[in-house]
């Protein structure tokens, strides 16, 4: 368990600070933005818990627990026979969304357009916290570039910007409170 007794160190005053290996970056490393997104996307999801009903509160509990795990494995960089064992990023975590994606999506009726954010405050929300973790994505991918990355922890926030859509329309009355764009309507 962690234990924080001081909040403040200095030890970020000059622009770097640690990863979990201990080894010191800038803090606009693409790691730190990385796993600093995801910490965002999990900021916007505190906010969309407390405009969603209790079901999907619950659900929004584990995620939030989970990108906690993201961020930690983000923040230590994959290396040969490490001092201590990393948390990492597991398939069923992954798989947990999937079946949450399936079980959703099954009751709600298919799209016949996009659907633009927005409907219900919790369905607005959810749609914020789906663009920060797709951000995410794109941080880890130019992360990838450079460095290894676990590939679980990219394929979790894929799946999980694909539940926060899912999870935006069944706020929005199981869909039937979706915003849908109409192309072309105001040429």
């Amino acid at each position: 368990m962690v234990q924080l007794t001081r909040i403040y160190t200095r030890g970020g005053d000059k622009g770097q600070t640690s990863l979990g290996t201990g080894k010191r970056v800038l803090k606009h490393d693409p790691r730190v933005a990385a796993y600093g997104t995801v910490d965002e996307a999990n900021a916007v999801l505190g906010v969309a818990r407390l405009n969603v009903s209790r079901e999907i509160d619950q659900m929004l509990e584990r995620v939030q627990n989970d990108l906690f795990d993201v961020g930690a494995d983000l923040c230590t960089p994959e290396q040969a026979d490490p001092p201590y064992p990393p948390l990492r990023v597991t398939g069923p975590q992954v798989d947990w969304l999937e079946a949450r994606i399936d079980a959703l999506n099954g009751e709600l009726k298919p799209l016949k357009s996009f659907v633009l954010p927005g409907g219900s405050p919790g369905s607005a929300h959810l749609h914020m916290a789906r663009t920060v973790a797709r951000r995410a994505e794109r941080e880890i991918t130019l992360l990838m570039e450079t460095e290894p990355v676990n590939t679980e922890a990219l394929r979790y926030l894929n799946r999980l910007s694909d539940l926060l859509f899912v999870l935006a329309r069944y706020a929005n009355d199981k869909g039937d409170g979706d915003v849908l764009w109409k192309p072309g309507e105001n040429r």
